[in-house]
């Protein structure tokens, strides 16, 4: 019988294997998605199927440079534990590097790469049953510069934060400098400018809330109330961008003026925090010992 794309790519999201041997699968099993399930456990292909429905939140990140082009990748695991396993460690080099020198855009063009006669979603297979822990990209960035651009770069806490950003006219200290202070301030964009209409107006909307709830407003005229939620916009917006933070080596100065100095522009920035958004499970560490330790 005809295999369908969709029956593939069900299959493929059961199991997480690549989508040739899904349909391999299906072809020897006659489109029965449950047979095709054991067919790829039988092949060794799916043993990591009955983790695919736990929360992959810790792991790590790690950016790598090569002349004008860098990669930044965020690869998660179950537990902190597994940050230290050897395995895990080269798949983060080797997913680095592969999708370094590549223009892929999405994280399954990354996993269908070509890898040591595999696929870059094969070694993640086979780490996540090697290893006993659900194994994921989560995902990455490509930067590239030109020759009279800077980037500088900075992992924190052996990579639970990794950082990357192009500086224009600074030099290599300076760029590391600006890493280091997007890793520990976390702003969202640049400058105002890079800002969308929609940031702003959300905020605003927060703002207005919090203002028509204080008591201490109750009563003072639209102007006061109205200056008050402009300040406050205002302030929140300045926290979220690169240039009017405090910067982290003097307090006393802004980014902006630290740049100007230097006669130099951050142009654009990554920032990963591993795990950042992603729902985590609470579970008793002794139970999750005795899991890991019955599979």
């Amino acid at each position: 019988m005809a295999i369908t794309a969709a029956q593939v790519k069900e299959l493929r999201d059961k199991t997480g294997a690549g989508m040739l041997d899904c349909k391999n699968a299906l072809t020897a099993s006659d489109g029965d998605m449950e047979k095709a399930v054991d067919w790829l456990r039988e092949k060794g292909i799916a043993k990591s199927i009955k983790k695919a429905s736990r929360i992959a939140a810790e792991g790590l990140s790690k950016v790598i440079v090569d002349g004008n082009k860098a990669c930044l990748v965020e690869i998660n695991s179950e537990t902190d534990f597994v940050a230290k396993n050897e395995q895990f460690l080269e798949l983060v080099d080797k997913t680095n590097r592969t999708i370094l020198n590549s223009s892929v855009k999405t994280n399954e063009e990354a996993l269908a790469l070509p890898v040591d006669g595999k696929t870059l979603n094969d070694l993640f297979i086979e780490a996540t049953a090697t290893i006993g822990e659900k194994i994921v990209l989560r995902r990455f960035a490509i930067v590239e510069k030109s020759d009279n651009e800077v980037f500088g770069s900075y992992i924190h806490m052996g990579g639970k934060i990794s950082t990357l950003c192009v500086v224009e006219g600074g030099d290599e200290a300076l760029a590391k400098d600006m890493a280091m202070q997007i890793a520990s301030m976390a702003p969202s964009y640049v400058s105002s400018a890079d800002m969308p209409a929609d940031v702003v107006a959300h905020e605003k909307e927060i703002q207005t809330e919090i203002v028509k709830n204080d008591p201490s407003f109750a009563g003072k005229p639209d102007k006061v109330i109205e200056g008050a939620i402009a300040g406050k916009v205002s302030k929140s917006l300045k926290e979220m961008c690169l240039v009017d933070q405090e910067y982290f080596k003097d307090p006393g100065q802004k980014v902006a003026a630290v740049l100007k100095n230097a006669n130099a522009t951050v142009k654009c920035f990554v920032r990963y925090l591993v795990g950042e958004g992603i729902e985590k499970r609470e579970e008793n560490f002794a139970e999750e010992v005795a899991k890991q330790m019955a599979q």
